[in-house]
């Protein structure tokens, strides 16, 4: 199943939200979200910085990943940038494809 990270910075709001129902709160509502289009949670953390969740979750495809997204997006309380992750085998068998490019100017 593949991978994703889903970085959040909160609003305001969903700061308040945090200190009103704590983090263990937040964790179970992203579990339920990942579950409920046919994934799982893998970590939950939350950080200090220009992000203050880092999220792994197994989704079964960009479909799941995109709805997860917008539910989120459109939920308000938190911002989120989605990045696939790739395993070191699947960046071996990239290697190995055969790719016809060209760089600018040559």
């Amino acid at each position: 199943m593949p991978k994703f990270m889903i970085r959040g910075t909160y609003s305001n709001e969903g700061l308040k939200g945090v200190l009103k129902d704590g983090g263990s709160a937040r964790v179970d509502a992203v579990r339920k979200l990942a579950e409920s289009v046919g994934g799982h949670l893998e970590s939950f953390y939350f950080a200090f910085g220009e992000d203050d969740t880092y999220v792994v979750c197994d989704l079964p495809d960009n479909k799941a990943a995109a709805a997860v997204a917008l539910a989120v997006g459109a939920a308000g309380g938190v911002s989120t940038k989605t990045t696939v992750l790739l395993t070191p085998e699947e960046i071996d068998q990239a290697a190995n494809v055969k790719v016809d490019f060209r760089a600018p100017g040559r």
